[in-house]
């Protein structure tokens, strides 16, 4: 059985759907390995425009498995100093390739999010949820740092220091109408809507050209790790220019002028 199943709901949209339901979709080292090379295969699909990523069963992703990350042959290999090291690594390096993923991706939470799992929406560009999903940095109450896998950088920036401050250090659950509040969420559906809704929204971004949607993207991440305004609207002044010159550009101004729909090439 996969433990990621790889999906296309709609024309140009893949979805990533963890499966592992009977385990809250926690983290293994196989899920871990299958959702790598998923998010690789993205990478590569020029016909994908959006990434969906949600759960199977109640669970979006409950964070490490505690029980066993099923690496015991690696452990013995490397030692455990080195394997354990390694395992963080190949966990955190999930919230960078959601980031840095060519395409928009969009977090469908439908149920429980915590520690990793928390990581895995935190690092997706649109993150939406089901009225029943639960959220926890949950690292602090499992006796780990609760700053892991990106979260004391990515959660600050999205929900501002003092809320991030309080959700880290007490390692509280919060629902989603909490979430949707502070702006770790911008929807909430009914659980049976929720992926209609996403791919409402894939679709409205596939209104957009291509190169201009990846450029969005990566200019609002850079963005955000930028120290100043002057660097920032310099590297747009970089983002302009190169969509300026697509003949997508054209296309888009050309449609608009006779009022009908893009046809977009990807370049």
């Amino acid at each position: 059985m996969a433990l990621v199943e790889v999906s296309t709901p709609a024309d140009g949209v893949l979805q990533l759907t963890l499966n592992r339901p009977d385990a809250l979709n926690t983290l293994t080292h196989q899920l871990v390995g299958e959702l790598t090379a998923a998010l690789e295969r993205v990478e590569r699909d020029r016909d994908c425009r959006v990434l969906v990523i949600t759960g199977a069963g109640r669970a979006f992703c409950a964070g490490l498995e505690l029980s066993g990350y099923g690496d015991d042959e690696l452990v013995e290999d490397e030692g455990e100093l080195r394997r354990t090291l390694d395992r963080q690594r190949e966990i955190a390096n999930l919230t960078l390739r959601l980031q840095t993923l060519r395409q928009p991706v969009i977090a469908a939470v439908n149920g429980a999010a915590a520690g990793g799992g928390l990581a895995l929406v935190l690092g997706s560009d649109i993150r939406i949820a089901a009225e029943g999903a639960i959220f926890a940095v949950s690292f602090i109450r499992a006796g780990f740092s609760a700053c892991d896998l990106g979260t004391s950088w990515l959660l600050p920036r999205i929900v501002g220091a003092g809320r991030a401050h309080e959700l880290m250090l007490t390692g509280r659950r919060f629902d989603a109408a909490e979430a949707l509040r502070i702006g770790l969420l911008t929807e909430v559906h009914a659980p049976a809507q929720l992926l209609p809704a996403a791919l409402a929204k894939a679709e409205q971004i596939k209104l957009n050209a291509p190169f201009s949607v990846e450029l969005t993207k990566q200019a609002m991440w850079i963005a955000m790790a930028t120290a100043n305004l002057a660097a920032t609207i310099e590297f747009e002044n970089r983002q302009q220019v190169l969509t300026a010159l697509t003949d997508d550009q054209s296309e888009a101004v050309a449609a608009f002028l006779a009022k009908r729909p893009p046809q977009y090439r990807n370049r």
